[in-house]
């Protein structure tokens, strides 16, 4: 009969009848004095009979599954099921049963049991001991609050759905030889105490959506076949060392939802197969230095939306084998030279909507050791792009710059990429002069144009123009919007004690706004002390000039460092070069 469906009507037909539908399933009340007639759905060897606001179990025909979730079963006769030696699934959800139903002697064979969103209390062992092949039993969505020592007798079971309050320690004993799935989702649950899963059996436990928030060292210790754990939307702070020792075979962690703060090596102590760490949706801002000494492992590390604002060159030492890294929608701005360095298996990289513009604006090799990135990705307020903005990305395939509002673009940027197969650009402020001539013909010729829409933002009588539908001779240098460094910061050496400045300079051909930043070995100072003015160029005709001067006063050995000047107006930034400031002690100047 395959998947074909078939309606009968509720009616006892002949016994030869009878032979002959054996196969297939039907439905029919013992009272016939029913006034409405009710209707079954055959599904091959599974009867449908949800949703037909029955108060009793009507005598059904064999059938391997039955379905009797949503109607109003409060009991259930035993004897109505006593014929169906061949059941072995029975859904019984969105009912009004208020204990586990017996079965009768159909019991011993059913191996799925569902009783999701009933008004059962308790569990008592004698209602569970007729079921001696059960494997899975689904109680979620009740009113079980307390799980109390010897509510399980040993059984053959595999899944096990809960909604509950607290847990006995031992509860789950005499299922140690059999129990390979545990969920206690959606429950009220604020602590595990160490020792409370002594299952060596256990291979995925789910504690999601809970009120836990601290995990003490050794509390899944009896769980040394664990292969899966979640514990998502807890609220979760506090993970001591060692809290996920022993699970020595745990490929998947999922952490995802909670109000984590830090990433140690403390707390992933012994996950030495651990395969993904999904950390996502958390309070992240840190991620110590050797926290992945016990992780080398890793294939996937999710640390999306979090508040991490500086990727170290120690954030990822150790994860060789890791092929995706998703760090979108963090607040990302600063990015080391080799923080990427050690990544040499990853295929996809996902740092779409942080604040790393200047790491493309004007560091050189952010990404290089990434031999083999296939994905890089998109939203990152940038607005220009280096030529050597994406050096060492040889084997990128796929590049999403788009929700960008790129200007410029520089010549040969995307050359050594000789496997991108797609790149998307989606800008409206592109500064369309003869330093961009060169990208639309390059776009047709590699055929990246249906990925692009791009256009003209500046000069004026270009402003709107589709980057495409300008001509060779359109793209024109006829003045400098953009700021150009005209005064370099110099490197100084200064006494310990003493007061300083840096001074820099741009010039521009705009009467856009300037804004003025000062940069020490790559981090913003946010509490710089500038002075910064104005004055149009002798023989720059319309041409300002923009100057700002750096203060340090009574300076530290702390204050070492390379300094840098950023320069910004509407058309873009511009980087002066990195001035080294050494400091010595005042003894030093007499020798």
């Amino acid at each position: 009969m395959g998947s074909s469906v078939r309606r009968w009507v509720v009616q006892r037909p002949p016994l030869p009848l009878l032979g002959r539908l054996l196969f297939c399933c039907s439905l029919f009340f013992s009272g016939l004095a029913q006034e409405r007639p009710t209707t079954c759905r055959c599904l091959g060897k599974r009867l449908d009979c949800s949703r037909l606001k029955l108060r009793e179990v009507p005598a059904l025909f064999p059938s391997r599954t039955v379905d009797l979730s949503h109607n109003r079963l409060s009991s259930i006769n035993s004897s109505s099921l006593s014929h169906l030696y061949n059941l072995r699934e029975i859904k019984l959800n969105n009912n009004e049963l208020e204990a586990i139903p017996n079965l009768g002697p159909t019991s011993v064979n059913i191996t799925f049991l569902s009783l999701i969103n009933n008004k059962i209390t308790n569990i008592l062992p004698e209602e569970l001991k007729l079921f001696q092949s059960l494997e899975t039993l689904d109680l979620s969505n009740n009113n079980i609050s307390v799980l109390e020592m010897g509510s399980f007798p040993p059984l053959v079971l595999k899944n096990l759905n809960n909604r509950i309050v607290s847990l006995d320690p031992g509860i789950f004993d005499n299922l140690a030889n059999t129990l390979q799935v545990l969920k206690l989702n959606k429950n009220r649950i604020s602590t595990i105490t160490q020792k409370m899963f002594k299952l060596p059996h256990l291979q995925h436990l789910e504690m999601s959506r809970n009120r836990i928030k601290k995990i003490d060292g050794l509390t899944f210790q009896g769980l040394p076949s664990l292969k899966s754990l979640k514990i998502q939307k807890n609220g979760l702070v506090w993970l001591m060392d060692g809290a996920f020792w022993g699970l020595s075979n745990m490929e998947i962690l999922q952490l995802d939802h909670n109000n984590l703060t830090e990433i140690s090596k403390g707390w992933l102590y012994g996950l030495l197969m651990l395969q993904q760490l999904h950390l996502s949706q958390n309070a992240i801002s840190r991620i110590r230095p050797d926290a992945w000494e016990f992780c080398q492992k890793l294939s996937e590390l999710d640390l999306k939306y979090n508040n991490l604002a500086k990727l170290e060159d120690s954030s990822f030492v150790g994860l060789s084998l890791l092929v995706r890294l998703d760090i979108g929608n963090n607040k990302v701005s600063d990015i080391a030279d080799c923080a990427f360095q050690g990544l040499s298996s990853l295929q996809i990289l996902d740092l779409r909507n942080n604040e790393i513009s200047w790491t493309i604006e004007d560091m050189n090799g952010a990404f290089s050791g990434l031999d083999k990135l296939r994905w890089l990705l998109q939203g990152n307020r940038i607005r220009s792009i280096t030529k050597k903005a994406f050096s060492g990305l040889d084997a990128l395939e796929h590049l999403d710059l788009s929700n960008n509002a790129i200007m410029s673009i520089q010549e040969n940027t995307f050359l050594q990429m000789k496997n991108l197969k797609e790149l998307y650009i989606n800008t409206s402020s592109l500064l369309c002069d003869c330093q961009l001539k060169w990208l639309p013909e390059w776009l047709i010729d590699n055929k990246f144009q249906t990925f692009v829409n791009a256009t003209c933002a500046h000069p004026q009588a270009l402003k709107g123009r589709d980057v495409f539908a300008v001509s060779l001779e359109g793209f024109v240098c006829d003045d400098f919007p953009k700021p150009q460094i005209t005064v370099q910061p110099e490197t100084q050496s200064a006494v310990k004690g003493s007061n300083l400045s840096f001074i820099c300079s741009a010039a521009s051909s705009s009467d856009s706004q300037m804004t003025f930043a000062w940069k020490k070995d790559n981090e913003l100072i946010g509490d710089a002390e500038m002075e910064n003015y104005a004055h149009l160029r002798a023989h720059g005709g319309e041409v300002m000039e923009y100057t700002t001067i750096l203060r340090l006063h009574n300076v530290e050995f702390s204050n070492e460092g390379k300094y840098q000047c950023v320069i910004s107006n509407h058309f873009g930034s511009s980087y002066s070069v990195k001035a080294k400031l050494t400091v010595n002690s005042k003894h030093l100047q007499y020798i």
